[in-house]
């Protein structure tokens, strides 16, 4: 069985974006940052996105400003198949997406029976509410970063109950990130 994971940065008052929905706060880059982040995208996988993060994505990694600046990110992103939930997209236009419109809970349940690689969300805070209302999602690995936002939103808006979860390890860099990887305890 496949398994779904969320990769996110949030900042130290529990937003993983600004109150304008701006998530540059987020890259603060050092060589032992882009060493792992490289790594990250080098991993495979099929990447999840909500219509929103897609649109931020597929903005970006695909142009040459993209493979400029973060050659190792920018191909993996552009390479990895993706797959886009949204109900007013007419067409997936980034290299190697797929668009879902049905119901989402029931396509990731669907998709993590089948056979292939994992998949991780990124971004895309409102499906990853509602996948973990649904609960499958199987680990979240949550980037700290050292800023107060002051507001913004958070991941879990809409989550109906307390979700427990178990930390598993960290991992913490020169640029003040800390990572740290958690799955539900029960």
């Amino acid at each position: 069985m496949r398994k779904l994971g969320v990769f996110n940065s949030v900042s130290l008052d529990g937003y993983f974006t600004d109150a304008n929905g701006d998530m540059s706060w987020a890259h603060r880059h050092d060589p032992e940052w882009i060493q792992f982040a490289s790594e990250n995208a080098r991993g495979g996988g099929t990447l999840l996105f909500g219509r929103v993060t897609y649109d931020l994505m597929r903005s970006y990694w695909p142009t040459p400003a993209a493979l400029q600046n973060d050659p190792v990110v920018a191909e993996g992103m552009n390479n990895m198949p993706k797959v886009v939930f949204s109900r007013t997209l007419d067409a997936a236009t980034w290299s190697n997406t797929r668009l879902v419109k049905g119901d989402l809970a029931a396509e990731v349940r669907r998709m993590k029976g089948e056979p292939g690689p994992d998949m991780v969300i990124l971004g895309s805070g409102t499906i990853i509410a509602q996948l973990t209302a649904a609960r499958l999602i199987d680990e979240y690995q949550i980037v700290l970063v050292p800023v107060i936002l002051g507001g913004g939103r958070t991941m879990s808006e809409g989550v109906p109950e307390k979700l427990d979860l178990r930390l598993e390890r960290t991992r913490s860099f020169g640029n003040g990130n800390i990572v740290s990887w958690y799955v539900p305890a029960g």
